[in-house]
This record gives C-alpha cells, structure tokens and sequence, in this order.
C-alpha cells in the first residue's frame, strides 16, 4: 500500500514575495482560481473586506449553476457581442499590459475548458464535445485576428490564452472517438494540432492513436498519409 505524499510546507511569507513579482493578469487569474478552490465561508470573508456582500446576492432564489453547454453558449454569446472588449492607447510604456476585459476573457475560457475537462468523465460526451468545439472555436476566431473579442497591446492570438494541451487534448479525443465518424475524427484532430498545436504534434497523434477505434485509427494513417503526398 502506498502513502499519499505529504501535503508541501508553504511559507506564506515567501507566497506573498513571490505574488508581488507576478504581472498583474497572473494575479487576477491566480484570484479567480481562488473563487472556484475556496468553500463559501471563506470566500465570504474574503469579499466583505472589499466588496459589496449584497450586491453579491443571486437575483432570484438560491443560485444554481447552469450546465457546461449552457454557460459556454453565454460565454460565446458575450465575448462575439464584444462585452469582454477593452482596449487603450498603446505607447512603448504599455505596450505590454493586459487590459481587465481580456484577463476576464481568459480566466472565465480557462475555467469553461477545465469544466469540459471534469465534466468528460461523467457527462454526455456528445455535450462536452459540443461546449469544447464552440471554446476551440473562439480560439480561432481569435487566430483570425479579427480584433472584436479581446484586445492585446502587443502581438496577440490564442497562444496567449495559455492553454494547457497535453492536459485538454486526450480528454478531447475521448468525447470526439465516442461521437465522432471515422474521416471526422482524423480530420478533426489534424485540423486541430496544425492550429494550435504543432509542437506537440507528433506526441499527440500518439495518444488519439491509442485511444480511437480501429476504423478511426486508420483514418488517421490515411489522412496524414495524404497530407505527406500533397507536400
């Protein structure tokens, strides 16, 4: 029988120092994680010292979270609608910040797709599919450099969101192999890695490998057997 590891010794002290030298998007993100970690006595206590606890109030009754799919249609709604957009004068001084709008927008896409992460495990796969397409979706719609959803000072596109793919990607490829036809999984997930992907390309056509029925797996040999001949 093996024993848990134990829980790391943290000195806040050397926590506090190490929070100070973070950019402030890091720190906004580190707090929205917090929200999600914390119980709701301590999130209480946290919020009355800065906020308002009654305008924290649910508008109707006790609140009740909606379903994946439904939030990430509100997520997309908001962000095509331009309500997480922000943006400024750049100059060689600021030319490196990040707007609050676009540290909102990134937090709450990271929160939906670790909620697409959980919820494959016990959830309909075909739901969780579909909330993760419209997230990647959003991902693209950013790569077109479209400018309506979030601003970046500097040289923006998806890769600043920060997604972590060897995390996201296999749980991805369990919901699309139990849903998908055999040519769209293959094409799909070819699509996908060329995207946002590439450096770990090779590796996680490994894992979709593994994990795809047999059919699917030899639509995978075929596709990228004719993306080798069309080069």
């Amino acid at each position: 029988m093996t024993m848990d590891p134990k829980p790391i010794q943290m000195d806040r002290d050397k926590l506090r120092a190490q929070i100070r030298r973070l950019g402030n998007e890091y720190v906004f993100y580190m707090l929205d994680d917090a929200i999600e970690l914390l119980p709701p006595t301590k999130i209480l206590k946290l919020a009355k010292k800065y906020l308002d606890l009654e305008r924290l109030r649910p508008d109707s009754g006790p609140a009740t979270r909606p379903s994946l799919l439904m939030d990430v249609e509100r997520f997309e709604k908001a962000s095509l609608a331009g309500d997480y957009y922000e943006s400024f004068d750049v100059n060689g001084k600021n030319c490196t910040q990040m707007p609050a709008g676009t540290c909102a927008w990134i937090a709450d896409f990271r929160r939906l797709l670790d909620r697409c992460v959980t919820n494959a495990k016990e959830s309909d796969p075909g739901e969780v599919l579909q909330a993760t397409d419209i997230l990647f979706g959003l991902l693209d719609h950013i790569n077109e450099c479209l400018d309506d959803v979030i601003f970046f000072a500097d040289e923006g596109g998806s890769w600043q969101v920060g997604v972590d793919w060897d995390r996201v990607l296999p749980v991805w490829f369990k919901v699309l192999s139990a849903t998908a036809e055999p040519m769209d999984y293959a094409e799909k997930i070819t699509a996908m890695l060329s995207s946002h992907y590439r450096y770990g390309r090779d590796k996680m056509l490994v894992i979709a490998r593994r994990i795809a029925t047999s059919e699917q797996r030899q639509a995978l040999a075929e596709v990228g057997r004719a993306k080798r001949e069309a080069r």
